[in-house]
């Protein structure tokens, strides 16, 4: 017993867990490490805790501060290579998640990433607490994408969190809207001014390069590396490789529709015969004050239902009809991607489409290029370049690409309610977080304590 208590067993110890995490680092030159801990067990000839005494006693203030540091880097660790708490802030995942959701985000799931930013200030994603837009972190160091071993990758239909594509800019003043939304909504009211006032039309790009000058005039824009963008779940509809077609609402998998997801939701009109569907019978459904928007009088209610909803709903006897909403196929939607009149998308019939694939080499011309010219030009960092009809990267004409990394396409499960791949695009790999496990906490914003406590969906898993 003795043996277990001294330096040497110490030291030996907490040496073979360090060289076990270096492996998994996959960068050896942390083996210098082992010096420190050396110095720590055996030689302590440096106090590495210089905020205390060596030997004696230390006051109550700096066991507490001790304390405080220890738990900060223990928690900093585990959130980076572990887990993570992450909150379900929107409805877009309904009703298989909910808003006031806590869940376990398992990093090792599909392998914990290195962070691109590693100096920042501790559980603070992108900015200091208790500032508008005060960086949370800094930038003197940047490291490259790393991806550490996991137990498994990312797989059809997971509930994923990620780190938002479409977050790399940011709009101040309009947080909770993407940039690119904000660009693309300032160039349609550019082209729409022209067009009231009977001016000579210019070209959709030409639009949106003056609407972009506009918004970094009229905005504080904030540029934010990967690992600090906002966070996102959703559920995995394609990985790379996959062909995808959504028909009528209805996802199809490389040719296959997509298997029954329990708590899918759509947008549906319930018509009633006048009267006010009784709030307790919603409440019963699950269905938030938020949800449920009422029209004129109470002749009908926009609310997204789930299948089982929708039949319990249609037996209430002042409902008269309940019709989903569905967008018609060719239907033109300016905020779907790739936001390009050639591809008549909308949230209910889009694509198909192909999902990239690390290594796979594909076709490129002027009519695929808008799929992927942000992959080729951004995500992967390359020069791209159209003139006079002809696809340029780095310099070279070319008629193909060959994709560097393996990216992901992601939906909300309340379908017409979700920001999601269908506004922004691919999710790239180096975009991944982890994988939600379960519910650790539930809180209904509706309600006050003790009632907001949903007890039924602690500790449920998360499928």
């Amino acid at each position: 017993m003795n043996f277990l208590k001294s330096d040497y067993f110490k030291f030996g110890l907490v040496s073979v867990l360090y060289i076990l995490w270096v492996i998994w680092l996959k960068n050896f030159w942390f083996l210098l490490g082992l010096g420190v801990i050396f110095d720590i067990y055996i030689t302590k000839k440096v106090n590495w805790s210089f905020w205390k005494k060596r030997e004696g006693k230390n006051s109550m203030l700096i066991e507490w501060l001790d304390a405080l540091i220890f738990a900060v880097i223990a928690v900093t660790l585990i959130n980076i290579f572990l887990f993570q708490n992450y909150k379900i802030p929107t409805g877009s995942m309904e009703k298989s998640l909910l808003i006031g959701d806590h869940l376990y985000v398992s990093k090792v799931a599909y392998g914990p990433r290195i962070p691109n930013t590693p100096l920042s200030f501790p559980f603070a994603q992108h900015t200091l607490p208790l500032t508008k837009n005060t960086k949370s972190y800094v930038e003197w160091i940047k490291l490259p994408y790393k991806r550490l071993a996991g137990f498994g990758k990312v797989k059809r239909d997971d509930p994923v969190v990620f780190n938002f594509p479409a977050g790399d800019t940011v709009c101040v003043e309009r947080q909770n809207v993407s940039y690119y939304s904000i660009v693309r909504e300032q160039a349609d009211n550019l082209k729409y001014r022209d067009i009231q006032s009977g001016k000579e039309q210019r070209t959709n790009e030409e639009y949106y390069n003056e609407a972009r000058k506009l918004v970094w005039q009229n905005y504080e824009i904030v540029v934010r590396p990967i690992d600090r963008r906002d966070n996102y779940i959703k559920r995995c509809i394609g990985i790379p490789g996959d062909s995808i077609e959504i028909i009528n609402g209805v996802v199809f998998q490389n040719g296959k529709e997509q298997k029954t997801i329990p708590g899918l939701q759509y947008m549906y009109r319930i018509s009633t015969n006048g009267t006010k569907i009784n709030p307790r019978h919603l409440d019963k459904l699950g269905i938030s004050e938020e949800d449920a928007g009422w029209g004129l009088g109470y002749e009908f209610m926009n609310v997204p239902l789930t299948s089982d909803n929708v039949e319990k709903i249609k037996e209430l006897k002042n409902v008269t009809s309940v019709i989903r909403y569905t967008a018609a196929k060719g239907v033109y939607d300016n905020n779907m991607f790739p936001h390009d009149t050639a591809f008549k998308w909308n949230l209910d019939n889009y694509g198909p489409f192909y999902i990239p694939e690390a290594g796979k080499t594909i076709k490129i011309n002027l009519q695929n290029l808008p799929l992927f010219n942000r992959i080729i030009g951004y995500y992967e960092g390359n020069n791209l370049q159209v003139k006079d009809g002809k696809i340029f990267i780095n310099g070279k004409e070319t008629y193909e690409y060959t994709f560097k990394m393996d990216y992901y396409w992601m939906m909300g499960d309340n379908r017409h309610s979700s920001l999601d791949s269908r506004y922004w695009g691919y999710v790239p790999e180096d975009h991944i977080v982890g994988k939600p496990k379960f519910i650790w906490l539930s809180l209904d914003k509706d309600k006050r304590f003790p009632k907001n406590i949903r007890i039924r969906r602690m500790f449920k898993g998360i499928h």
